[in-house]
């Protein structure tokens, strides 16, 4: 009878959190897509030529992965160093890094 109480009460958290999860997923599925089309259309440089330029100049750090900021044409990589997040900002058109902050 207590298996019977906790299945429905199962049920429900994963329903409570498949539909929590979408909107995140959507967002990062629509940065994704315009990323791509950005790239597409001329407007930025590939993610794998930003990468290129960022990554040896952060050695020692961990590189946990980029975002994309559609508005400003603009990457965000983020690194682990020492125990402190560092945000790396890179203009997607030039690929030349705007600034890094902590």
């Amino acid at each position: 009878m207590t298996m019977l109480r906790r299945l429905p009460l199962s049920a429900a958290s994963l329903l409570a959190l498949a539909t929590a999860a979408p909107p995140a997923l959507a967002q990062i599925r629509n940065e994704q897509d315009r990323a791509r089309q950005d790239l597409a259309a001329g407007h930025v440089r590939s993610l794998r030529e930003i990468e290129a330029r960022v990554l040896p100049m952060m050695r020692g750090a961990q590189y946990l992965g980029p975002e994309y900021d559609p508005q400003a044409r603009a990457y965000r990589l983020k690194f682990i160093r020492e125990g402190r997040v560092v945000f790396v900002d890179v203009d997607g058109r030039t690929g030349q890094v705007m600034g890094e902050s902590r």
